[in-house]
């Protein structure tokens, strides 16, 4: 494994423990304290992923990925806080990928983060695998979506989750398995994630013009829309 991994949090201890699993793990590290300092590494420092509290001083972790959002598409994952439902929530819906709650066990963080970089880093497999339904067209390789021939930014779970869909565009998949295909099976997601992922896709393919781009099958899970912009 090899990649920079910004660790942003205020507490000394969580930068410390995070930084040795994740150096452990064959990965450079970068720390920031609170969000100004983020800011500045994400912006200079050319991050593969960023690790994000956020509960940080000065900016909080989601007004960081805002901005950050405005100019890159790094992967973000978000630690929050036990019970901050609602942060979790709204960390995915402006352009996080994932997140773990605290208390967190190192070794999940970790496989987390391996799993975000696989979904970023081409292998053999997406060599020349694209798909097409209606106006929408994906390359895994060049990790690009387009309406219409129009770029749409998705972030590395958007475009997994896609991927999963496009590939059998007129199957019904569960989120199961939608789960299984953007995690693999060793690591737990609720539905919520699922569905807030869902929720930004369609939202980004119905501002580019595509409205009908996913379809819920209630009771059985989703499947693609017409995708149709005319």
């Amino acid at each position: 494994m090899s990649g920079r991994i910004l660790i942003v949090d205020d507490d000394p201890n969580i930068r410390e423990v995070i930084g040795f699993a994740v150096e452990n793990s064959g990965y450079t590290t970068m720390f920031a304290e609170d969000g100004l300092a983020a800011l500045d590494m994400a912006r200079g420092g050319n991050p593969d992923l960023i690790v994000l509290d956020i509960g940080l001083p000065e900016i909080d972790g989601l007004e960081v990925c805002r901005e950050v959002r405005k100019t890159s598409d790094v992967p973000i994952l978000f630690l929050t806080a036990r019970d901050d439902e609602i942060d979790r929530i709204i960390g995915l819906e402006i352009g996080g990928d994932d997140y773990v709650t605290k208390p967190f066990s190192p070794r999940e963080l970790v496989a987390r983060i391996k799993t975000i970089l696989k979904r970023v880093t081409p292998t053999g497999k997406e060599i020349g695998r694209t798909f097409s339904h209606g106006d929408l067209e994906i390359d895994a390789e060049r990790h690009l979506c387009l309406v219409a021939a129009q770029e749409v930014a998705l972030t590395a779970s958007e475009f997994s989750l896609l991927e999963a869909l496009m590939a059998k565009p007129e199957n019904v998949i569960s989120r199961h398995r939608l789960t299984e295909a953007m995690y693999g099976s060793n690591i737990h997601v609720s539905d919520r994630t699922i569905d807030s992922h869902i929720r930004n896709i369609r939202g980004k393919l119905t501002k580019a013009g595509c409205p009908n781009s996913i379809t819920t099958v209630h009771g059985v899970g989703l499947r693609m829309g017409s995708c149709q912009t005319g």
